[in-house]
């Protein structure tokens, strides 16, 4: 850029020398040099320094209007990138906001598919779930792709807008280039004015020395007219006289060409001193502007970094709700697992409990025989013996609810412990999120904090699985047991009426005999009948094992199919997800070494250019006192000026008084005359 900026001023000097070269040749010769009466003037220069004064006003005036309407455009810039910005945020506000919509509604359909497959496994099956999990999927995807499509829009749109802006940058500092040219053209115009004003300076003080030396040779044609009324002897002193007075001429004009030296040195040196500032004050300008340039260059930098720290952040909350729906997408396939294992559990407890019934149905047999063949005492052991083993049964039972409560209690300690753990890596998540830190070391904290967190919710899940299990076969054990002891209770009661019926029957024997038979014959037909309906329902029960069967292991492969589709396509979709995030991760180191680099370069010419600008401030304030000791000096030589001009005034009344006196002089005075005459003409040539 440096180079640039010289190269480019470089050029503006030559073009402002050749225009200056060209007004020299053309206005120069059109200003004549004139001669009155001993009188020397430059024509038409009061009229050129006014028609100069007009030009550089009009010319002015187009800059500030040019300035004016540029300063327009660029707040016009401005108010549209400010408009568009505020577009991009709604846009942004609005894609999340659709965001945070599409992640609860399906977090809602996910809550509510377990419960209303728990509440209507009859009606719903499980391809249906699978179908809208894959569904749900492919609109997550679909949505990603369109926000990424969103996202690259914005960033070709920012692209364009901060290419605008570069260029109408530009743009202003080529206007800005152009002003200072036009000021420097200005600045040139004065100096050319100022060495109008040195030259005419420079004819008037001729014309005084032309004067001084007519009042010199006045004087002497008075002192020769003296001499000659004295005496006609005297003119050979007078000649003398002439001669000396001629040396004394040449001394003072030498005398005056020596003064008239040391005013063109003073002169050059004022001339030097302004060339100076004029160029420390361009370079100042320069070195403003390219303050100005590096400040705007380190907010673009400043407003990128932001604005990839709120990308990075984005994309990292996008990653951990992917990584979260993954996580959702295994907890259903386990729950799809657990609820084929239930029914395989339920499908077992189907079949202990026909075989508990063919054992049952037995014991009845056994039973009715006994209590036909035996007695009294009999049944009483029997009772007595049934319950004892209800008992043990009812206390094993109670022990293993016992058993149950305290596993319920151990893992909900233990989904307490997994909870509090997840909490504290969420804080420190939070943490590392607010302090900004990027660093590697900071990331492999963050990392190991994400799989810790990861660790603990399997933990949960795995945990809240084996509690609702355990739950679930609580709730099993107590309704067979409450089944059970219902039954008991049940066969205790008719054991009992028995007894009494049996104690009323040993009581009256004879009496009752025929009304035994009759029991005895109806307790067959109705063994017979329980052994008909037994046998017809042992028919059912296996028709329906074998179809359940059938139909679980149907359901069992398109499950196993539709596992092995969800996990090819999960892999995929970590695989492209872990590729985005290597990429995004290279981009934000290679973003921060540019952003170092770009920092580091803009502070080290900060750094230089605040050192230029001490040294500049130095030089200037040496130049000032030079100048003040200059503008001293003007003073002086202007008093010096004016007391000159005082000088020359009186000296042009003696003139005349001896003009009047010169022509009483005589005829014989009149070779004198002509050879002093011929003599002040040779001085006026050098002159």
């Amino acid at each position: 850029m440096a180079n640039l900026e010289i190269e480019f001023l470089q050029d503006q000097i030559h073009h402002l020398r050749a225009a200056l070269k060209r007004y020299e040749d053309q206005d120069y010769p059109r200003h004549p040099v004139e001669k009155e009466e001993g009188v020397v003037r430059v024509g038409n220069i009061a009229t050129y320094t006014l028609a100069e004064k007009r030009n550089m006003t009009s010319l002015i005036g187009e800059y500030d209007k040019h300035t004016e309407e540029i300063s327009e455009q660029l707040q016009l810039y401005r108010a549209e990138m400010g408009q568009m910005r505020i577009k991009l945020e709604s846009i942004i506000k609005e894609n999340e906001r659709l965001h945070e919509q599409l992640k609860e509604s399906l977090e809602k359909q996910l809550e509510s598919y377990p419960v209303t497959s728990a509440l209507t496994s009859d009606t719903l099956t499980e391809q249906e779930l699978v179908k809208n999990l894959q569904e749900q999927l492919q609109l997550a995807n679909r949505e990603k792709e369109h926000a990424l499509e969103l996202w690259q829009t914005a960033t070709q749109e920012m692209d364009r807008l901060q290419q605008l802006y570069q260029e109408h940058m530009t743009q202003t500092h080529v206007h800005v280039a152009e002003r200072q040219q036009q000021k420097d053209q200005a600045l040139n115009l004065q100096h050319l004015t100022k060495q109008l004003q040195a030259t005419n300076e420079k004819l008037e003080m001729s014309n005084q020395q032309f004067s001084h030396t007519v009042k010199e040779q006045h004087l002497e044609i008075e002192q020769l007219s003296k001499q000659f009324r004295q005496a006609k002897t005297d003119l050979r002193a007078a000649t003398l006289k002439d001669e000396d007075l001629t040396k004394l001429v040449e001394n003072l004009q030498e005398q005056l060409h020596e003064k008239e030296d040391r005013i063109t040195a003073a002169h050059a040196r004022e001339e030097a001193s302004d060339k100076r500032v004029l160029e420390l004050q361009s370079a100042l300008a320069l070195v403003e502007t390219r303050l100005r340039v590096t400040s705007q260059d380190e907010e673009q930098l400043i407003s990128e970094r932001t604005k990839l720290e709120k990308c990075i952040a984005e994309l990292q909350a996008k990653c951990v709700a992917a990584e979260e729906e993954k996580y959702e997408a295994v907890c259903r396939v386990r729950d799809s697992m657990i609820i084929l294992e239930e029914a395989n559990l339920q499908k077992d407890q189907a079949l202990l409990r026909e075989k508990q019934k063919e054992e049952e149905i037995e014991n009845m047999k056994v039973a009715i025989a006994e209590l036909i063949q035996g007695a009294a005492l009999k049944t009483r052991r029997e009772v007595e013996n049934t319950k004892k083993l209800f008992n043990v049964q009812i206390s094993r039972l109670t022990e293993d609810v016992s058993a149950l409560q305290m596993e319920c209690g151990e893992k909900q300690s233990q989904i307490d412990r997994a909870l509090r753990e997840k909490r504290a890596a969420e804080e420190e998540l939070e943490k590392v999120y607010r302090e900004g830190r990027v660093n590697e070391k900071d990331y492999r904290k963050f990392e190991e904090l994400h799989q810790r967190c990861l660790l603990a919710e399997r933990a949960k899940d795995d945990l809240q699985i084996s509690l609702n299990a355990a739950q679930k076969k609580m709730r099993q054990l107590e309704l067979n047991s409450g089944e059970e002891l219902s039954r008991c209770q049940e066969t205790v009661q008719k054991l009992n009426r028995m007894l009494e019926s049996e104690r009323e029957g040993f009581n009256s024997v004879s009496e009752e005999r025929l009304k035994l038979v009759q029991e005895n014959e109806k307790l067959r037909k109705e063994v017979e009948e329980w052994k008909k309906s037994a046998v017809e329902v042992q028919q059912k029960i296996t028709f329906q094992v074998q179809t359940m069967a059938h139909e679980f292991s149907l359901k069992e492969q398109g499950f196993e199919v539709q596992l092995k589709e969800m996990e090819d396509s999960n892999r995929k979709g970590v695989n492209e997800l872990m590729k985005l995030l290597t990429a995004q991760r290279k981009s934000a180191n290679r973003w921060k070494q540019e952003t170092r680099k770009l920092s580091e370069s803009t502070e080290s010419r900060l750094g230089n250019l605040r050192n230029q600008l001490k040294q500049l401030k130095h030089h200037n304030e040496e130049l000032l006192a030079q100048v003040e000791s200059a503008h001293e000096k003007n003073n002086e030589l202007e008093k010096l000026v004016t007391d000159y001009q005082e000088k020359s005034n009186r000296l042009q009344s003696r003139l005349q008084e001896a003009e009047e006196r010169a022509l009483s002089a005589t005829r014989e005075l009149n070779l004198l005359a002509s050879q002093r005459r011929n003599t002040a003409h040779n001085l006026y040539q050098n002159i």
